[in-house]
Order: C-alpha cells, then sequence, then structure tokens
C-alpha cells in the first residue's frame, strides 16, 4: 500500500485591504498567536506557517472601496481549527486586543454538534474570522472492533 503526501488544505490566500498598516496591526498578533511567521514585502505582506500555508495582505487597487460587507459576495469567514476551548478563548482575547470587533463571543454551537466551541471576530476591512475547537467525537467501548 503506497502512502499518499499529505497536501494542505489551502496553499496561500489573498487578503485586500482598504489600510495596509492598520491590517497588519490587526492582523499580526493574531497571526503570531497562531504560530505564523511574518515577511515584509515591497506591496504587502504575508505570513507562513511550517507546512507553508501563507496569509498574504494587499492593499486595494483603489482606495476606499472597503470595508467588505458579510453576507454580500465575497469572503465569507475564515476558520481556524485550535487544540482547546481554552485556545478558543486565548486567540479571541488577543484579537480583541488588536482591535477586532466581536461579532460572537466564545460559546458552544450545538446547532453544529454538542462539541463546537468557537467565537467570531471581524477587522475594520471586515474580515471576519472564527477560532474554533470541534474535538472528534468520543467512540464507545462498542464501537471499537
Amino acid at each position: 500500500m503506497r502512502k499518499t503526501a499529505v497536501v494542505p488544505v489551502f496553499d496561500h490566500l489573498g487578503v485586500t485591504v482598504d489600510d495596509l498598516p492598520s491590517a497588519i496591526a490587526q492582523f499580526a498578533p493574531v497571526l503570531a498567536a497562531l504560530g505564523f511567521t511574518r515577511y515584509d514585502a515591497e506591496n504587502g505582506v504575508s505570513w507562513h506557517t511550517e507546512g507553508e500555508t501563507e496569509l498574504i495582505l494587499l492593499p486595494a487597487r483603489e482606495a476606499g472601496t472597503g470595508p467588505h460587507r458579510h453576507g454580500q459576495v465575497g469572503w465569507q469567514h475564515l476558520a481556524f481549527a485550535v487544540g482547546s476551548r481554552a485556545e478558543v478563548d486565548r486567540l479571541h482575547a488577543v484579537a480583541v486586543g488588536a482591535g477586532w470587533s466581536v461579532v460572537r463571543e466564545p460559546k458552544l454551537y450545538p446547532r453544529f454538534n454538542d462539541r463546537y466551541y468557537a467565537s467570531f471576530v471581524e477587522d475594520d476591512n471586515g474580515i471576519r474570522i472564527e477560532f474554533m475547537h470541534n474535538p472528534p467525537r468520543e467512540q464507545s467501548p462498542q464501537a471499537v472492533v
């Protein structure tokens, strides 16, 4: 049996913002807390994970075209899966401390399942992110063969 290479869900994500310095100030603490490393470029900034997944911020081609409006065509939100409810709470606090607006405080979302715990925040550009913890359902002893 041949092993299949593990490929990231996405390689990179580019996000256009109205005010690049302001967006950097909001994204930098959050992405650092998630373990991303920052790289500055001539016309933008990017953050990379160890697996080379990249998030890039770029200035809008036309000033004043933002913010993005949640629910309209385009970006909905990006969810960061984390290892615990405490990590959701910590990252939520980091984001709020960096100027992100609270959309939804950390809480359980039983409409998804009884384990789904998450928070939602939005930056000045209308970019929404979620921090979520959704541990696998524990198998009952009868389910293990």
